[in-house]
């Protein structure tokens, strides 16, 4: 019996190394290891600063709102190159710091009407998606379409331009949608506007869920996401998110007036919940968090001060108002319009934006446990990050606030780029370090 189950760990450990999976002390999303901002750590530092618990820095070539991805002793950055006008893959190595890799991957493809490859307006660059990574790729994607996959050891293995090959996004703001990888298959999704934006896109642009396969590239399909929404509410620089729930794979994406969960073998539909703006009557109302789904439920965040919404799983076809489980106070604190929800422990975090705050939520009634003010006069845009029993959240101006998951106690506040600004990288924690981006430098910071 002995000799059997140790059989039985072995080759289930043989079949997660041979499928490339990481482990679950890498960050290989940008939302971490579950998709959900969580992961298990211990140890990790309360108060730090640029000088305090700093295992080592390095300086960065450009600023990004994107967060690194860690598997392994290889940490992947998306950056730029301002004074080279170049969008680049960077990867460093965990333990040291050390450059291992820089890669230029902009292909030199420039939408309609847009002279720089690196930007498309003065908010951000095409730098903004994440990177994702398995033990075998590591693969980049920026805002002007551009998608390369490359060994961990940064060797090129292909690259593409979406918008060259299916038509260039209508978008008002720069793109920033990061890519999912999940079982076996690299997901991309693309919802945009049904109208052209300053001279790109086209009349009626389909938005669809794009498969491709990892190894080559090439299509495996795309499925048209619909949506009754019009104009910049078409819009969504949200990013699809996996979840399983009893025993059916989906793949969850929000925008376009609704939250909707997608077969991973096809991309079908299968079933919708929306929406938060009745009739469609609002035109400007562009998604930017990611769903987050944990204890039945999936969370979508209205945007511009409305409420956050909480659509039950496991059904099908269009759910209707049957399908919502409860949805905050227009006037409470749960309201968000730039940071994604966090799941961790079997409660949702909410950081808001907009109502300067962080909220603890119980999943199958929306009570709220506890709020907590975030102090000063800047918004966290970052998403919040969970782990070791704390939250920890950073705001435009590079101040990184702990607070206990527990109570909501603050338990510091830490500036980390007091002279920097916008900054919007989510902090990623592995290995029982965290690592925090500014516009210039990478931390690594861990007691």
């Amino acid at each position: 019996m002995k000799a059997r189950t140790i059989f039985g760990v072995l080759y289930a450990i043989s079949a997660l190394l041979m499928s490339g999976a990481a482990s679950a002390q890498d960050w290989p999303h940008w939302r971490g290891p579950n998709h959900n901002g969580a992961t298990i750590a211990k140890g990790l530092p309360e108060k730090f600063s640029p000088t305090q618990s700093v295992k080592w820095t390095v300086d960065l070539p450009g600023p990004s709102a994107a967060t690194p991805a860690i598997v392994g002793d290889n940490i992947y950055v998306s950056s730029v190159d301002e004074k080279a006008n170049a969008l680049l893959a960077l990867c460093f190595d965990r333990k040291t710091g050390k450059l291992k890799w820089r890669q230029s991957v902009g292909s030199g493809y420039r939408p309609a009407n847009q002279g720089e490859v690196i930007r498309m307006d003065d908010r951000s660059n095409y730098a903004s998606p994440s990177p994702i990574a398995d033990t075998k790729r590591v693969f980049f994607f920026y805002g002007n379409g551009d998608l390369a996959a490359f060994t961990p050891g940064g060797a090129k293995l292909w690259a593409r331009n979406i918008q060259k090959e299916y038509g260039d996004f209508a978008f008002g703001w720069t793109f920033s949608s990061s890519p999912l990888l999940y079982n076996g298959t690299l997901y991309l999704q693309i919802l945009q506007r049904d109208e052209p934006v300053s001279g790109r896109g086209k009349n009626n642009a389909p938005s669809f869920l794009l498969a491709l396969r990892p190894d080559t590239g090439a299509e495996l399909w795309r499925q048209e996401r619909k949506s009754d929404a019009h104009m910049e509410s078409r819009e969504a620089f949200s990013s699809p998110i996996p979840y399983t729930h009893k025993g059916r794979k989906e793949i969850i994406i929000a925008g376009g007036d609704v939250i909707t969960g997608h077969d991973p073998s096809n991309g079908k539909e299968l079933w919708r919940w929306g929406t938060w703006n009745e009739g469609h009557r609002e035109t400007y109302w562009r998604l930017v968090p990611s769903p987050v789904a944990g204890a039945g439920v999936a969370l979508v965040a209205a945007p511009k001060r409305q409420p956050v919404y909480a659509a039950k799983l496991g059904g099908n076809g269009d759910l209707g108002g049957a399908g919502l489980a409860w949805n905050s106070d227009i006037r409470g604190p749960i309201s968000c319009d730039v940071p994604t929800p966090l799941f961790m422990d079997g409660r949702f975090y909410v950081v808001s934006d907009v109502r300067k705050a962080v909220s603890c939520v119980e999943p199958e009634t929306g009570k709220i446990l506890w709020t907590t003010p975030i102090p000063g006069r800047s918004a966290c845009w970052s998403s919040p990050t969970g782990a070791d029993g704390k939250i920890y959240s950073m705001n435009l101006d590079g101040t990184v606030f702990v607070f206990d998951a527990a109570t909501g106690r603050l338990l510091a506040e830490n500036p980390m780029a007091p002279d920097g600004a916008d900054l919007r990288s989510s902090i990623a924690v592995a290995y029982n370090n965290l690592f925090i981006r500014t516009n210039d430098k990478l931390y690594c910071l861990g007691k």
